[in-house]
Protein backbone atom coordinates (compact mmCIF):
# COMPACT_ATOMS: atom_id res chain seq x y z
CA UNK A 1 0.00 0.00 0.00
CA UNK A 2 1.40 3.60 -1.18
CA UNK A 3 0.50 5.87 0.87
CA UNK A 4 3.70 8.48 1.09
CA UNK A 5 4.85 9.12 -2.42
CA UNK A 6 7.56 11.38 -3.03
CA UNK A 7 5.13 13.90 -4.96
CA UNK A 8 1.76 13.92 -4.82
CA UNK A 9 -1.33 15.78 -2.65
CA UNK A 10 -1.42 15.89 0.82
CA UNK A 11 -5.33 14.75 2.48
CA UNK A 12 -6.44 13.72 5.54
CA UNK A 13 -8.12 10.26 5.78
CA UNK A 14 -9.97 9.14 8.57
CA UNK A 15 -8.16 11.43 10.68
CA UNK A 16 -4.57 10.46 9.20
CA UNK A 17 -3.08 12.97 7.02
CA UNK A 18 -1.48 11.02 4.21
CA UNK A 19 0.15 11.93 0.71
CA UNK A 20 -1.29 10.32 -2.09
CA UNK A 21 -0.19 9.85 -5.96
CA UNK A 22 -2.59 12.04 -8.37
CA UNK A 23 -2.08 10.68 -12.11
CA UNK A 24 -5.23 11.58 -12.61
CA UNK A 25 -7.04 9.66 -10.16
CA UNK A 26 -10.35 9.99 -8.62
CA UNK A 27 -11.30 9.87 -4.59
CA UNK A 28 -12.58 6.72 -4.87
CA UNK A 29 -9.20 5.47 -6.85
CA UNK A 30 -7.00 6.54 -4.36
CA UNK A 31 -9.46 5.18 -1.15
CA UNK A 32 -9.79 1.87 -2.94
CA UNK A 33 -5.94 1.16 -4.64
CA UNK A 34 -3.68 3.14 -2.84
CA UNK A 35 -5.11 3.41 0.80
CA UNK A 36 -6.49 0.38 0.85
CA UNK A 37 -9.60 1.15 2.11
CA UNK A 38 -12.20 -1.12 0.63
CA UNK A 39 -15.19 -0.41 2.55
CA UNK A 40 -15.88 2.45 0.00
CA UNK A 41 -17.45 0.98 -3.51
CA UNK A 42 -17.89 1.07 -6.82
CA UNK A 43 -20.99 -0.06 -8.12
CA UNK A 44 -21.53 2.32 -11.73
CA UNK A 45 -17.83 2.83 -12.78
CA UNK A 46 -17.95 5.91 -12.25
CA UNK A 47 -21.02 7.83 -13.17
CA UNK A 48 -21.96 9.19 -9.59
CA UNK A 49 -25.18 7.55 -9.63
CA UNK A 50 -25.24 4.43 -7.41
CA UNK A 51 -23.93 6.49 -4.19
CA UNK A 52 -21.56 3.01 -2.96
CA UNK A 53 -18.39 5.38 -3.01
CA UNK A 54 -19.66 8.19 -0.82
CA UNK A 55 -17.82 9.54 1.85
CA UNK A 56 -17.73 12.74 4.13
CA UNK A 57 -15.73 15.47 2.77
CA UNK A 58 -15.52 17.93 5.46
CA UNK A 59 -18.39 16.22 6.93
CA UNK A 60 -20.81 16.67 3.68
CA UNK A 61 -21.92 13.18 1.70
CA UNK A 62 -20.13 13.36 -1.62
CA UNK A 63 -19.71 10.65 -4.04
CA UNK A 64 -15.86 9.85 -4.42
CA UNK A 65 -15.68 8.16 -7.83
CA UNK A 66 -16.21 11.42 -9.63
CA UNK A 67 -14.29 13.14 -7.31
CA UNK A 68 -10.52 14.05 -8.52
CA UNK A 69 -8.73 13.38 -5.56
CA UNK A 70 -6.80 16.95 -6.59
CA UNK A 71 -10.16 18.62 -5.50
CA UNK A 72 -9.50 17.70 -2.29
CA UNK A 73 -6.20 18.44 -1.27
CA UNK A 74 -6.01 19.40 2.29
CA UNK A 75 -9.70 18.35 3.04
CA UNK A 76 -10.84 16.30 5.15
CA UNK A 77 -12.48 12.90 4.21
CA UNK A 78 -14.12 10.30 6.41
CA UNK A 79 -15.48 6.82 5.31
CA UNK A 80 -17.32 4.42 7.13
CA UNK A 81 -14.04 3.15 8.81
CA UNK A 82 -13.27 6.64 10.24
CA UNK A 83 -16.21 6.88 11.89
CA UNK A 84 -16.22 6.91 15.96
CA UNK A 85 -16.39 3.34 16.95
CA UNK A 86 -19.19 3.75 19.11
CA UNK A 87 -21.79 5.28 15.97
CA UNK A 88 -20.20 2.95 13.01
CA UNK A 89 -21.58 0.32 15.54
CA UNK A 90 -24.61 1.47 15.99
CA UNK A 91 -25.40 1.58 12.65
CA UNK A 92 -23.92 -1.90 11.85
CA UNK A 93 -26.85 -2.75 14.75
CA UNK A 94 -29.39 -0.80 12.83
CA UNK A 95 -28.85 -2.35 9.84
CA UNK A 96 -28.35 -6.17 11.48
CA UNK A 97 -31.56 -6.01 13.17
CA UNK A 98 -33.52 -4.97 10.53
CA UNK A 99 -32.10 -6.85 7.46
CA UNK A 100 -31.54 -3.50 6.19
CA UNK A 101 -28.47 -5.21 4.80
CA UNK A 102 -28.15 -8.43 2.50
CA UNK A 103 -24.94 -8.32 0.23
CA UNK A 104 -23.50 -5.16 2.48
CA UNK A 105 -22.30 -3.06 -0.96
CA UNK A 106 -24.00 -0.09 -0.55
CA UNK A 107 -24.33 0.27 2.85
CA UNK A 108 -21.83 1.91 3.73
CA UNK A 109 -22.35 4.86 1.15
CA UNK A 110 -25.54 4.96 2.83
CA UNK A 111 -24.44 5.12 6.24
CA UNK A 112 -22.19 8.12 5.36
CA UNK A 113 -25.29 9.90 3.78
CA UNK A 114 -26.67 8.68 6.57
CA UNK A 115 -24.39 10.55 8.91
CA UNK A 116 -24.73 13.44 6.83
CA UNK A 117 -28.70 13.86 8.17
CA UNK A 118 -27.48 13.25 11.51
CA UNK A 119 -25.21 16.39 11.31
CA UNK A 120 -27.91 18.73 10.60
CA UNK A 121 -30.36 17.33 13.52
CA UNK A 122 -32.48 15.15 11.46
CA UNK A 123 -35.24 13.32 13.22
CA UNK A 124 -34.72 9.68 13.35
CA UNK A 125 -38.83 9.39 12.94
CA UNK A 126 -38.29 11.57 10.00
CA UNK A 127 -38.30 8.48 7.59
CA UNK A 128 -39.52 10.77 4.49
CA UNK A 129 -36.28 12.13 5.13
CA UNK A 130 -34.50 9.30 5.12
CA UNK A 131 -36.18 7.93 1.85
CA UNK A 132 -35.39 11.43 -0.02
CA UNK A 133 -31.71 11.34 0.92
CA UNK A 134 -31.82 7.78 -0.80
CA UNK A 135 -32.75 9.32 -4.00
CA UNK A 136 -28.51 9.58 -4.29
CA UNK A 137 -28.11 5.83 -3.96
CA UNK A 138 -29.48 2.35 -5.51
CA UNK A 139 -29.63 -0.59 -3.60
CA UNK A 140 -30.56 -3.64 -5.30
CA UNK A 141 -31.25 -6.43 -2.40
CA UNK A 142 -33.53 -4.78 0.48
CA UNK A 143 -36.27 -3.10 -1.41
CA UNK A 144 -35.62 0.13 0.60
CA UNK A 145 -37.79 -0.14 3.44
CA UNK A 146 -35.66 -1.74 5.66
CA UNK A 147 -32.64 0.60 4.91
CA UNK A 148 -35.09 3.21 6.28
CA UNK A 149 -36.15 0.98 9.07
CA UNK A 150 -32.42 1.21 9.92
CA UNK A 151 -32.20 4.89 10.14
CA UNK A 152 -35.23 5.01 12.28
CA UNK A 153 -33.40 2.05 14.72
CA UNK A 154 -30.19 4.04 15.40
CA UNK A 155 -29.30 4.11 18.88
CA UNK A 156 -32.30 2.57 19.99
CA UNK A 157 -32.12 -0.46 22.58
CA UNK A 158 -35.46 -1.92 21.62
CA UNK A 159 -34.02 -2.64 18.18
CA UNK A 160 -30.43 -4.80 19.40
CA UNK A 161 -30.68 -8.14 18.46
CA UNK A 162 -28.13 -10.62 19.80
CA UNK A 163 -25.56 -12.13 17.11
CA UNK A 164 -27.15 -15.49 16.02
CA UNK A 165 -25.70 -18.32 18.30
CA UNK A 166 -26.42 -20.52 15.32
CA UNK A 167 -25.83 -20.77 11.44
CA UNK A 168 -29.89 -20.25 11.21
CA UNK A 169 -29.44 -16.64 9.47
CA UNK A 170 -26.76 -17.02 7.74
CA UNK A 171 -28.60 -20.92 6.17
CA UNK A 172 -31.82 -18.32 5.61
CA UNK A 173 -29.75 -15.85 3.44
CA UNK A 174 -28.32 -18.66 1.53
CA UNK A 175 -31.46 -20.29 0.69
CA UNK A 176 -32.87 -17.02 -0.92
CA UNK A 177 -29.60 -15.98 -2.44
CA UNK A 178 -28.30 -19.13 -3.43
CA UNK A 179 -25.01 -18.44 -2.57
CA UNK A 180 -22.79 -18.31 0.72
CA UNK A 181 -24.36 -15.31 2.66
CA UNK A 182 -22.68 -13.45 5.49
CA UNK A 183 -24.98 -12.44 8.01
CA UNK A 184 -23.57 -10.04 10.39
CA UNK A 185 -23.43 -6.53 11.60
CA UNK A 186 -19.87 -5.92 10.09
CA UNK A 187 -21.62 -6.46 6.60
CA UNK A 188 -23.25 -2.90 6.66
CA UNK A 189 -20.01 -1.49 7.13
CA UNK A 190 -18.63 -2.79 3.92
CA UNK A 191 -17.30 -6.07 5.18
CA UNK A 192 -18.82 -8.87 3.45
CA UNK A 193 -15.80 -10.71 1.73
CA UNK A 194 -16.61 -9.53 -2.14
CA UNK A 195 -13.73 -10.59 -4.25
CA UNK A 196 -12.63 -7.31 -5.57
CA UNK A 197 -11.97 -6.24 -1.85
CA UNK A 198 -9.53 -9.53 -1.08
CA UNK A 199 -7.41 -8.95 -3.51
CA UNK A 200 -3.69 -9.07 -2.84
CA UNK A 201 -2.01 -5.86 -2.86
CA UNK A 202 0.48 -6.32 -5.68
CA UNK A 203 -2.03 -7.09 -8.22
CA UNK A 204 -2.37 -5.92 -11.86
CA UNK A 205 -5.46 -4.85 -12.68
CA UNK A 206 -7.35 -6.19 -16.05
CA UNK A 207 -10.28 -4.37 -17.70
CA UNK A 208 -11.81 -5.08 -21.06
CA UNK A 209 -11.49 -2.75 -23.72
CA UNK A 210 -13.94 -0.49 -25.22
CA UNK A 211 -13.46 -2.86 -28.77
CA UNK A 212 -13.97 -5.92 -26.87
CA UNK A 213 -10.60 -6.69 -28.55
CA UNK A 214 -8.97 -7.96 -25.59
CA UNK A 215 -8.12 -6.32 -21.91
CA UNK A 216 -5.95 -3.59 -20.72
CA UNK A 217 -3.59 -4.64 -18.15
CA UNK A 218 -2.04 -2.12 -15.81
CA UNK A 219 -1.13 -1.57 -12.09
CA UNK A 220 -4.00 0.83 -10.93
CA UNK A 221 -7.55 0.51 -11.99
CA UNK A 222 -6.92 4.41 -12.94
CA UNK A 223 -4.64 3.54 -15.49
CA UNK A 224 -6.30 0.22 -16.70
CA UNK A 225 -9.76 2.16 -17.50
CA UNK A 226 -7.66 4.92 -19.66
CA UNK A 227 -5.78 2.24 -21.67
CA UNK A 228 -8.92 0.40 -22.44
CA UNK A 229 -10.30 3.49 -23.65
CA UNK A 230 -13.28 3.21 -21.30
CA UNK A 231 -15.86 6.21 -21.28
CA UNK A 232 -18.80 7.23 -18.72
CA UNK A 233 -21.97 5.55 -19.44
CA UNK A 234 -24.75 7.15 -21.29
CA UNK A 235 -28.56 7.07 -21.21
CA UNK A 236 -30.05 7.15 -24.72
CA UNK A 237 -32.99 9.41 -25.75
CA UNK A 238 -33.96 6.90 -28.11
CA UNK A 239 -37.09 3.99 -27.03
CA UNK A 240 -37.09 0.57 -27.90
CA UNK A 241 -39.74 -1.88 -26.53
CA UNK A 242 -40.83 -5.86 -26.48
CA UNK A 243 -37.88 -7.00 -29.58
CA UNK A 244 -40.97 -9.90 -29.91
CA UNK A 245 -44.36 -9.25 -31.46
CA UNK A 246 -47.19 -10.75 -29.63
CA UNK A 247 -48.56 -14.03 -31.88
CA UNK A 248 -50.99 -13.13 -34.00
CA UNK A 249 -54.54 -14.93 -32.74
CA UNK A 250 -57.59 -14.61 -30.99
CA UNK A 251 -56.26 -14.47 -27.62
CA UNK A 252 -58.14 -13.82 -24.34
CA UNK A 253 -55.12 -12.48 -22.91
CA UNK A 254 -51.96 -11.03 -24.11
CA UNK A 255 -48.28 -9.75 -22.75
CA UNK A 256 -45.29 -8.36 -24.10
CA UNK A 257 -41.96 -8.36 -21.66
CA UNK A 258 -38.36 -6.44 -22.73
CA UNK A 259 -35.19 -6.28 -21.67
CA UNK A 260 -34.47 -5.63 -18.20
CA UNK A 261 -30.93 -5.72 -15.91
CA UNK A 262 -30.76 -7.41 -13.13
CA UNK A 263 -28.25 -4.74 -11.84
CA UNK A 264 -26.68 -6.44 -9.10
CA UNK A 265 -24.58 -3.52 -7.84
CA UNK A 266 -20.97 -5.44 -7.47
CA UNK A 267 -20.57 -5.48 -11.05
CA UNK A 268 -18.38 -9.12 -11.62
CA UNK A 269 -14.86 -9.48 -10.44
CA UNK A 270 -12.42 -12.29 -9.96
CA UNK A 271 -8.75 -12.45 -9.20
CA UNK A 272 -6.11 -15.15 -9.26
CA UNK A 273 -2.12 -16.06 -8.47
CA UNK A 274 -0.35 -17.71 -10.71
CA UNK A 275 -1.15 -21.43 -11.29
CA UNK A 276 -4.06 -21.32 -8.58
CA UNK A 277 -7.65 -21.34 -8.81
CA UNK A 278 -9.63 -17.48 -9.38
CA UNK A 279 -11.78 -16.16 -6.81
CA UNK A 280 -15.95 -16.47 -7.30
CA UNK A 281 -17.62 -13.23 -8.47
CA UNK A 282 -20.21 -14.41 -6.77
CA UNK A 283 -19.04 -13.72 -3.21
CA UNK A 284 -21.43 -11.88 -0.56
CA UNK A 285 -24.59 -11.77 -2.95
CA UNK A 286 -26.10 -14.01 -5.39
CA UNK A 287 -26.55 -11.72 -8.39
CA UNK A 288 -30.20 -12.68 -8.53
CA UNK A 289 -28.27 -15.59 -10.76
CA UNK A 290 -26.63 -13.48 -12.96
CA UNK A 291 -23.17 -14.44 -12.37
CA UNK A 292 -23.11 -17.83 -12.76
CA UNK A 293 -21.81 -17.92 -15.91
CA UNK A 294 -19.15 -15.01 -15.87
CA UNK A 295 -15.74 -15.03 -17.39
CA UNK A 296 -13.72 -12.70 -14.99
CA UNK A 297 -12.66 -16.02 -13.33
CA UNK A 298 -11.10 -17.83 -16.28
CA UNK A 299 -9.69 -14.31 -17.62
CA UNK A 300 -8.10 -13.44 -13.68
CA UNK A 301 -6.28 -17.40 -14.17
CA UNK A 302 -5.44 -17.10 -17.70
CA UNK A 303 -3.59 -13.63 -17.58
CA UNK A 304 -2.28 -14.51 -13.99
CA UNK A 305 0.01 -17.28 -15.39
CA UNK A 306 0.70 -14.98 -18.41
CA UNK A 307 1.93 -12.22 -16.49
CA UNK A 308 3.40 -14.08 -13.60
CA UNK A 309 1.50 -11.89 -10.98
CA UNK A 310 -1.83 -12.11 -9.23
CA UNK A 311 -4.18 -10.39 -11.46
CA UNK A 312 -7.69 -8.56 -10.80
CA UNK A 313 -10.31 -8.52 -13.16
CA UNK A 314 -12.68 -5.83 -13.29
CA UNK A 315 -15.89 -5.59 -15.21
CA UNK A 316 -17.08 -1.85 -15.47
CA UNK A 317 -20.72 -1.14 -15.26
CA UNK A 318 -20.72 -1.09 -19.43
CA UNK A 319 -19.28 -4.69 -19.37
CA UNK A 320 -21.75 -5.92 -17.05
CA UNK A 321 -24.61 -4.56 -19.09
CA UNK A 322 -23.36 -5.37 -22.58
CA UNK A 323 -22.10 -8.99 -21.85
CA UNK A 324 -24.03 -10.08 -18.03
CA UNK A 325 -26.68 -12.29 -18.97
CA UNK A 326 -30.62 -10.72 -18.60
CA UNK A 327 -34.13 -12.66 -18.44
CA UNK A 328 -35.33 -13.63 -21.73
CA UNK A 329 -38.00 -11.36 -23.17
CA UNK A 330 -40.92 -12.45 -24.74
CA UNK A 331 -44.18 -12.20 -26.23
CA UNK A 332 -47.20 -14.41 -25.00
CA UNK A 333 -50.98 -14.80 -26.47
CA UNK A 334 -53.24 -16.96 -24.75
CA UNK A 335 -56.95 -18.54 -24.42
CA UNK A 336 -58.46 -18.78 -21.58
CA UNK A 337 -57.83 -22.47 -21.22
CA UNK A 338 -54.22 -21.71 -21.35
CA UNK A 339 -53.48 -22.67 -24.76
CA UNK A 340 -51.58 -20.62 -26.82
CA UNK A 341 -48.51 -19.24 -27.91
CA UNK A 342 -45.56 -17.74 -26.10
CA UNK A 343 -42.31 -16.08 -28.34
CA UNK A 344 -39.29 -16.46 -26.13
CA UNK A 345 -35.96 -15.61 -27.11
CA UNK A 346 -33.92 -18.74 -27.21
CA UNK A 347 -32.39 -19.52 -23.73
CA UNK A 348 -31.70 -23.04 -22.73
CA UNK A 349 -33.74 -24.49 -20.03
CA UNK A 350 -36.74 -21.46 -21.21
CA UNK A 351 -38.74 -24.58 -22.58
CA UNK A 352 -38.98 -25.91 -19.51
CA UNK A 353 -39.78 -23.61 -16.90
CA UNK A 354 -42.59 -22.04 -19.14
CA UNK A 355 -43.86 -25.63 -19.33
CA UNK A 356 -43.86 -26.26 -15.55
CA UNK A 357 -46.59 -24.06 -15.33
CA UNK A 358 -48.17 -23.83 -18.58
CA UNK A 359 -47.69 -27.15 -20.23
CA UNK A 360 -50.03 -26.74 -23.11
CA UNK A 361 -48.53 -23.65 -24.42
CA UNK A 362 -46.51 -23.82 -27.92
CA UNK A 363 -43.34 -22.51 -26.98
CA UNK A 364 -41.62 -20.54 -29.63
CA UNK A 365 -37.66 -19.77 -29.35
CA UNK A 366 -36.53 -17.20 -31.43
CA UNK A 367 -33.18 -15.93 -32.00
CA UNK A 368 -33.44 -12.24 -30.85
CA UNK A 369 -30.42 -9.71 -31.59
CA UNK A 370 -29.01 -8.50 -27.88
CA UNK A 371 -27.50 -9.28 -25.19
CA UNK A 372 -27.23 -12.68 -23.74
CA UNK A 373 -29.91 -14.49 -21.99
CA UNK A 374 -29.98 -17.26 -19.17
CA UNK A 375 -32.54 -19.11 -17.29
CA UNK A 376 -30.95 -18.69 -13.80
CA UNK A 377 -31.96 -15.49 -13.98
CA UNK A 378 -34.28 -14.67 -11.09
CA UNK A 379 -37.69 -17.09 -12.08
CA UNK A 380 -37.04 -16.73 -15.75
CA UNK A 381 -40.03 -18.01 -17.66
CA UNK A 382 -41.43 -19.41 -14.78
CA UNK A 383 -41.88 -16.07 -13.48
CA UNK A 384 -43.74 -15.11 -16.60
CA UNK A 385 -45.95 -18.31 -16.71
CA UNK A 386 -46.99 -17.86 -13.22
CA UNK A 387 -48.37 -14.38 -13.97
CA UNK A 388 -50.11 -15.15 -17.28
CA UNK A 389 -51.15 -18.31 -15.19
CA UNK A 390 -53.26 -15.87 -12.75
CA UNK A 391 -54.37 -13.13 -15.63
CA UNK A 392 -56.09 -16.11 -17.07
CA UNK A 393 -57.81 -16.79 -13.34
CA UNK A 394 -58.18 -13.37 -12.61
CA UNK A 395 -56.59 -13.52 -9.02
CA UNK A 396 -53.59 -14.46 -7.72
CA UNK A 397 -54.44 -17.08 -4.82
CA UNK A 398 -51.04 -19.05 -3.54
CA UNK A 399 -47.94 -19.29 -5.73
CA UNK A 400 -46.13 -22.16 -5.38
CA UNK A 401 -42.55 -22.03 -6.26
CA UNK A 402 -39.97 -24.71 -8.32
CA UNK A 403 -37.64 -24.35 -5.01
CA UNK A 404 -40.76 -25.47 -2.62
CA UNK A 405 -41.87 -22.11 -1.10
CA UNK A 406 -45.46 -20.57 -1.21
CA UNK A 407 -46.64 -17.17 -1.53
CA UNK A 408 -49.69 -14.74 -2.33
CA UNK A 409 -49.93 -10.95 -2.88
CA UNK A 410 -52.41 -8.28 -2.79
CA UNK A 411 -52.23 -4.38 -3.50
CA UNK A 412 -54.30 -2.41 -1.17
CA UNK A 413 -55.94 0.57 -2.56
CA UNK A 414 -53.59 3.02 -1.33
CA UNK A 415 -50.85 1.24 -3.03
CA UNK A 416 -49.88 -0.64 -0.39
CA UNK A 417 -48.56 -4.15 -0.77
CA UNK A 418 -49.48 -7.39 1.28
CA UNK A 419 -47.33 -10.72 0.82
CA UNK A 420 -48.15 -13.99 3.00
CA UNK A 421 -45.23 -16.51 2.62
CA UNK A 422 -44.90 -19.98 3.74
CA UNK A 423 -41.36 -21.86 3.06
CA UNK A 424 -40.69 -24.10 6.01
CA UNK A 425 -39.06 -23.40 8.99
CA UNK A 426 -37.94 -19.37 8.98
CA UNK A 427 -34.74 -19.73 10.92
CA UNK A 428 -34.33 -16.22 11.01
CA UNK A 429 -37.33 -13.86 10.62
CA UNK A 430 -35.70 -10.64 9.74
CA UNK A 431 -33.51 -11.65 7.29
CA UNK A 432 -36.04 -13.78 5.47
CA UNK A 433 -38.45 -10.47 5.84
CA UNK A 434 -35.95 -8.41 4.16
CA UNK A 435 -35.56 -10.67 1.36
CA UNK A 436 -39.25 -10.75 0.99
CA UNK A 437 -39.16 -7.01 0.61
CA UNK A 438 -36.34 -7.29 -1.52
CA UNK A 439 -38.07 -9.66 -4.25
CA UNK A 440 -41.63 -7.83 -4.17
CA UNK A 441 -40.24 -4.61 -4.49
CA UNK A 442 -37.95 -5.99 -7.19
CA UNK A 443 -41.60 -7.64 -9.12
CA UNK A 444 -42.95 -4.51 -8.34
CA UNK A 445 -40.25 -2.57 -10.46
CA UNK A 446 -40.17 -5.12 -12.82
CA UNK A 447 -43.67 -4.58 -13.90
CA UNK A 448 -43.82 -0.83 -13.60
CA UNK A 449 -40.80 0.71 -14.68
CA UNK A 450 -38.00 -1.32 -15.35
CA UNK A 451 -36.39 -1.74 -19.33
CA UNK A 452 -33.09 -1.63 -21.02
CA UNK A 453 -33.20 -0.02 -24.36
CA UNK A 454 -31.62 -2.37 -27.05
CA UNK A 455 -31.93 -1.26 -30.91
CA UNK A 456 -32.70 -3.71 -33.34
CA UNK A 457 -29.35 -4.86 -34.32
CA UNK A 458 -28.74 -5.72 -30.48
CA UNK A 459 -26.70 -2.63 -29.31
CA UNK A 460 -27.27 -1.80 -25.72
CA UNK A 461 -27.97 2.00 -25.30
CA UNK A 462 -28.57 2.33 -21.27
CA UNK A 463 -25.23 1.88 -20.22
CA UNK A 464 -25.61 3.98 -16.89
CA UNK A 465 -27.14 2.62 -14.16
CA UNK A 466 -29.79 5.13 -12.86
CA UNK A 467 -31.34 4.28 -16.87
CA UNK A 468 -32.56 0.73 -15.45
CA UNK A 469 -35.97 1.92 -14.21
CA UNK A 470 -35.23 0.77 -10.81
CA UNK A 471 -37.84 1.80 -8.17
CA UNK A 472 -36.62 4.89 -6.00
CA UNK A 473 -37.15 4.38 -2.07
CA UNK A 474 -39.23 7.68 -2.91
CA UNK A 475 -41.32 5.87 -5.29
CA UNK A 476 -42.12 2.68 -2.80
CA UNK A 477 -44.92 1.72 -1.05
CA UNK A 478 -45.35 0.50 2.07
CA UNK A 479 -44.87 -3.44 2.03
CA UNK A 480 -45.91 -6.17 4.55
CA UNK A 481 -44.74 -9.56 4.93
CA UNK A 482 -46.55 -12.37 7.21
CA UNK A 483 -44.57 -14.91 7.61
CA UNK A 484 -46.71 -18.55 8.45
CA UNK A 485 -44.32 -20.74 10.32
CA UNK A 486 -44.30 -24.33 8.80
CA UNK A 487 -42.99 -27.61 10.50
CA UNK A 488 -40.84 -28.90 7.27
CA UNK A 489 -37.44 -27.94 6.01
CA UNK A 490 -36.29 -24.41 5.17
CA UNK A 491 -37.08 -23.28 1.46
CA UNK A 492 -36.34 -20.49 -0.73
CA UNK A 493 -39.76 -17.92 -0.38
CA UNK A 494 -38.38 -14.77 -1.77
CA UNK A 495 -38.82 -16.23 -4.89
CA UNK A 496 -42.75 -17.07 -4.84
CA UNK A 497 -42.82 -13.47 -3.01
CA UNK A 498 -41.48 -12.32 -7.01
CA UNK A 499 -44.07 -14.26 -8.66
CA UNK A 500 -47.01 -13.19 -6.72
CA UNK A 501 -46.07 -10.02 -5.90
CA UNK A 502 -45.57 -9.60 -10.04
CA UNK A 503 -49.03 -10.82 -10.75
CA UNK A 504 -51.00 -8.88 -8.00
CA UNK A 505 -49.19 -5.83 -9.47
CA UNK A 506 -50.42 -6.69 -13.10
CA UNK A 507 -53.90 -7.70 -12.33
CA UNK A 508 -54.20 -4.26 -10.14
CA UNK A 509 -52.47 -2.53 -13.45
CA UNK A 510 -55.59 -3.62 -15.27
CA UNK A 511 -53.75 -6.61 -16.91
CA UNK A 512 -51.63 -4.13 -19.81
CA UNK A 513 -50.14 -6.08 -22.40
CA UNK A 514 -47.15 -4.67 -22.18
CA UNK A 515 -44.47 -4.20 -19.62
CA UNK A 516 -42.99 -2.10 -18.28
CA UNK A 517 -46.34 0.07 -17.48
CA UNK A 518 -45.79 3.09 -15.78
CA UNK A 519 -47.87 3.54 -11.96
Amino acid sequence: MTTEPREGVEITVDGRVVKVDDQGASLLDVLRDQLGITSVKDGCSPQGQCGCCTVLIDGQPRVSCVTPVRRVRGREITTVDGLDTSVADKWAEAFYSTGGSQCGFCTPGIICRFEGLRARGVDHQNRDAAAKALQAHLCRCTGWQTIVDAWSAFGEESHVRPASTSNDSERRAEIEGRSSQLVDPSVALGRGGFADDTAPEDSLIAVRMADDSGWAVAESRSVALREAGKVQGRRTTGEWGSPLEIPPGDWDLTLATTWVEPAYLETDASWCVPGGNPVSPIANGGAFGAKTSSEVGDVARRLADQHGRPVRVIYTREDAVRNGPKRPPMAAGLRRDGSGVIRVAATPGIDDAIHSVLPDVQVDEIEVAGPPTSANVRGAGWAEAVVLSAGLRGEVGWIDSPSGGSAMASVRPDGSIEIEVRCGSHLDEVVLRSYCIGAAHMALSWVTSESLSVDPHGEVHDLTIRSFGVLRAVDTPTITVQIHEDEGPAVNGSDAVFAAVAAAVWLDLGLPSRWPHTL
